[in-house]
């Protein structure tokens, strides 16, 4: 009988750990390749680990709820075949010494490597989960704690990371420079977190604790709700935000759609909505104006050539999640249809792998869906626009005809676009803007499926 190692699978080029959610089989259960063996969490989505193999699961290395670094062993499951754990794949690490667990099945907390001797501050109590202006992972919290690190220091070092957050090279890096900066004392010495903050710097207030009757109900936020708290409150931070607005006649789209629709159906089994239409539009507008299909980097501007769409999704639990259609440009308006239809479907029912919600370059958000008639949308970082389409309405407005301007009963819409103002000026943003509103509102009544 064999044994192997389930090893934590890589989730995304950018994602380097993982939350154990849940673990679905138990210690002694057997197990069939492929069947879901436990949960996982990034910060990005979550998703199951499947075994690549059949046997029975014989050790558990890590609780539920503990973080666990890309290509560590989680598990041991023993086969009933040699063979199987070299078949396995890359997930999967035949165990080798004599005792049956390999020299990597014991999971080793990383620590920061200090060649500089410092001398030891007073101890720093333990960060909390969620505490701060932005997200950290358990593992920068655990070196923080480590290293005497407050809050107060620990917000103030620039973070490479996804929406400027702190990560692991970060954190040992400004250790690094901090221990340089510090002569060895034996006597005590100031903390170094209170020399490297401003004079302007408010001071950290403790909030006092709040008092509720029996008519208040406290909810504390899931761990995808913080996530978006903190993604909202950095963005927010990070890019000065303009929206503009434009008015979209758009029955000609709306007629074509009645029309066409259930012939669509029928020939390519999809069920076409205003969203592929929308995303085409806005794709031929970047075309005109590559800048908006930008990020920001420091004092650099990163535009780029790929056309990666983010539409906004509402799942059951009241969440958003921005699932990517990549290389949108290269769709046609069925392709986009196949594409936002089944993200759509896999984001309500939690199936998103962490590379479909990833290298988004523009965003769109519908609040239509909620018959709102507009928005100001939050720039979803490390992008630099994002458009929000209203709830189309019937409304009298102006025609132009040959015999003279008639008014009409037509069916109009809000687009808003949300800028950021450090790289989009308002000429750029709303001549975008303009652009996907010419497009929309040319859309040919007559054109072919």
């Amino acid at each position: 009988m064999a044994q192997v190692d389930l090893i934590m699978p890589k989730m995304g080029e950018s994602i380097m750990e993982a939350t154990i959610l849940k673990w679905v089989k138990q210690v002694g259960d057997q197990i069939e390749a492929d069947e879901t063996v436990l949960e996982i969490a990034t910060d990005k989505v979550d998703s199951e680990v499947p075994s690549p193999v059949s046997g029975t699961l014989v050790e558990v290395l890590y609780k539920e709820n503990d973080v666990v670094e890309v290509g560590k062993p989680i598990a041991v499951i023993a086969t009933g075949a040699a063979a199987a754990a070299s078949a396995a794949g890359p997930m999967v690490a035949e165990k080798h010494s004599s005792n049956g667990h390999s020299a990597e099945s014991v999971p080793t907390p990383a620590e920061p490597v200090s060649t500089t001797p410092v001398a030891q501050p007073e101890p720093v109590a333990e960060i909390p989960k969620g505490a701060g202006s932005r997200f950290y992972s358990p593992l920068v919290r655990t070196i923080a704690q480590k290293e005497n690190i407050s809050l107060v220091e620990l917000e103030r070092i620039p973070g490479s990371g996804a929406q400027g957050r702190v990560t692991k090279k970060d954190i040992l890096g400004y250790i690094e420079t901090r221990t340089q900066e510090i002569p060895a004392a034996p006597a005590v010495q100031q903390p170094a977190a209170r020399t490297s903050i401003p004079a302007s710097e408010p001071p950290v207030v403790a909030t006092p604790a709040v008092s509720v009757d029996g008519n208040v109900e406290i909810i504390e936020m899931d761990r995808m709700r913080k996530l978006i708290a903190d993604h909202m409150v950095n963005s927010k931070r990070t890019s000065p935000h303009v929206t503009s607005f434009v008015e979209v006649d758009v029955t000609n789209i709306v007629n074509w759609r009645n029309k066409a629709k259930k012939t669509f159906e029928d020939r390519y089994g999809e069920k076409i909505t205003f969203t592929p239409i929308f995303i085409e539009a806005v794709v031929q507008a970047i075309h005109d104006f590559p800048m908006i299909n930008a990020s920001v980097d420091g004092n650099r501007i990163i535009r780029k050539k790929d056309i990666n769409i983010g539409m906004a999704a509402a799942l059951p639990s009241g969440n958003l999640i921005v699932p990517v259609i990549k290389k949108a440009d290269m769709l046609s308006l069925v392709g986009l249809t196949k594409s936002v239809n089944d993200l759509a479907n896999r984001a309500r029912a939690n199936q998103l792998k962490p590379d479909e919600i990833q290298d988004g370059t523009f965003t769109l958000t519908n609040v239509g869906t909620f018959g709102n008639v507009m928005g100001t949308p939050i720039i979803n970082q490390p992008q630099v626009a994002i458009m929000a389409t209203g709830a189309i309405r019937k409304k009298p407005a102006v025609v132009e005809t040959e015999y003279g301007d008639l008014i009409a009963v037509r069916h109009m819409m809000f687009l808003s676009l949300s800028y950021d103002h450090r790289v989009v000026d308002g000429f750029l943003g709303g001549s975008f803007l303009r652009r996907v509103a010419d497009y929309l509102e040319a859309f040919d009544p007559k054109r072919s499926l």
